[in-house]
């Protein structure tokens, strides 16, 4: 699928349905806060993706959202993601890309899926390291 289907198919979702990703995003992502291994930053990058897609309430009341903002800013910012998340996100994304690598049987979706693994880690590891 070309990079025009896949845009063509993202203009075509309705704002309510990005008002409950978003919101869905951001149940993950806080629950990410808790659970040690899930990680909080991506979840909570895509609910501002599609907050911003959805309603102007919704993207504002996330983006004021004092809990969620620490986490956006600090990424937005280049300030940096803690290494606990750096890590927990690393290797959540090693083994789930993994398992998907065991469970799929054509050659290129492997292939395309460890380029996918190296390019994430890749970024992770250039984003700075902030001290907790």
């Amino acid at each position: 699928m070309g990079f025009n289907k896949i845009n063509k198919l993202l203009a075509n979702i309705s704002k309510p349905v990005w008002n409950l990703l978003g919101s869905l995003f951001v149940s993950i992502g806080i629950i990410g806060v808790i659970v040690p291994l899930l990680p909080t930053t991506p979840f909570l990058l895509l609910a501002a993706y599609s907050f911003n897609r959805g309603s102007d309430r919704m993207r504002k009341w996330f983006e004021k959202n004092k809990l969620i903002n620490s986490y956006l800013s600090n990424y937005r910012d280049k300030k940096g993601i803690p290494l606990r998340a750096k890590i927990n996100s690393i290797v959540i994304l090693w083994v789930t890309i993994g398992i998907s690598i065991y469970l799929v049987s054509n050659d290129y979706i492997r292939v395309v899926l460890v380029l996918v693994v190296i390019g994430v880690t890749f970024h992770l590891s250039r984003i700075p390291t902030k001290k907790e």
